[in-house]
């Protein structure tokens, strides 16, 4: 296959997010949101939130790993934050799902869109820390929204959502790290979530 053949199967594949949903729910609708959205949202949130990001960051580069950061779920499939069977096998099943995807495009962009993917992953950077605070505060903001709708019915606890979100939003933003913990108060207080 030439270059452009092998961009084109990629963005293909990349179609098949649309078919891969999440337990958030969207807000205006009365059923899951897709992978495709989720991504889609978390780039605008990249622009529109870059200036609350705890470092300076380079808004582009984030926007480009919010939009690639779940690519892999294509073939790995969405594991709900707070299944912790799930996540016996997830790495596993990411890692095969990246060298498949990837290696769909030409070999300089399956490095730079791997490393991306990693650089999310392993969370060493200012862009990567503000998009996993980003990639953590956008389903608990919907769910919120939607009364607690996914929380309710996982029976998830007050402290699992600590746990899970509040160091990770604020190692990326001060900002975001307080809303997530307005949030979670906020949830408690409603009864969505369990004590």
């Amino acid at each position: 296959m030439d270059r452009f053949s092998q961009q084109i199967a990629f963005l293909l594949e990349l179609d098949k997010l649309k078919n891969i949903y999440r337990q958030t729910l969207v807000l205006h609708e009365d059923r899951a949101e897709n992978d495709a959205e989720h991504s889609y949202h978390l780039a605008m949130m990249a622009c529109i939130l870059a200036e609350h990001a705890k470092e300076p960051v380079d808004v582009l580069h984030t926007m480009k790993m919010v939009l690639i950061h779940d690519v892999v779920e294509i073939d790995a499939g969405d594991t709900y934050c707070y299944d912790a069977k799930g996540y016996e096998d997830k790495a596993e099943r990411e890692q095969r799902a990246a060298d498949r995807l990837f290696s769909l495009l030409p070999e300089d962009q399956c490095r730079e869109y791997r490393a991306l993917w990693e650089e999310f992953e392993a969370a060493n950077t200012a862009e990567a820390r503000f998009a996993n605070a980003l990639d953590r505060i956008q389903p608990m903001l919907l769910n919120f929204k939607k009364g607690g709708i996914s929380w309710i019915r996982h029976g998830i606890r007050a402290q699992q959502v600590i746990d899970r979100n509040c160091p990770v939003t604020a190692a990326g933003s001060d900002r975001i790290g307080q809303l997530a913990q307005e949030i979670i108060e906020e949830a408690r207080a409603a009864g969505m979530l369990l004590e």
